[in-house]
């Protein structure tokens, strides 16, 4: 079995010998915290769109500077592994910085997908991605399922 939790360096050379053989790159990107079927709708939607999915997943320590203290609910190798055992993912490749720019930056997918909480303008990357002829998709949000919301539930009951 293919190792799918790979280093940006070893990414890089995966990609380039893909699209060598005329594959499309799909890559999205998020924090993936509480896994649920939200998630798992735009994964589907985004394998659908290219030959292989690369799903950059944000660091702990990107998680906790976006969300907050008290996130992720669960680790980045948790996290990394249950992405990575779903069928529609190709790779999983951690990231550090807040956004995804500079991944995004080395990889150079050919589609950029984000869930319909985005706006198509606001999608960080869309301008290297449009810059080498790729497109963004912005996939509709699949209403009632939201990490945040699931944790608020949780708290109340």
């Amino acid at each position: 079995m293919q190792q799918k939790v790979c280093k940006i360096t070893d990414l890089k050379k995966l990609l380039a010998r893909a699209k060598s053989q005329g594959k499309k790159v799909v890559f999205t990107n998020g924090c993936f915290d509480l896994l649920h079927r939200g998630h798992l709708h735009l994964l589907r939607e985004a394998k659908k769109l290219g030959d292989l999915l690369v799903v950059g997943l944000n660091s702990d320590s990107s998680v906790k500077a976006i969300k907050g203290p008290n996130r992720p609910i669960l680790p980045e190798s948790d996290r990394a592994e249950l992405i990575a055992a779903l069928e529609m993912v190709d790779y999983v490749v951690l990231f550090s910085d807040p956004d995804p720019h500079r991944l995004i930056q080395e990889l150079r997918p050919d589609v950029l997908v984000k869930g319909g909480d985005w706006a198509k303008e606001a999608v960080v990357g869309a301008d290297i991605v449009e810059s080498t002829g790729g497109t963004v998709a912005v996939v509709p949000y699949l209403g009632g399922y939201s990490t945040t919301e699931i944790i608020e539930r949780m708290q109340k009951n």
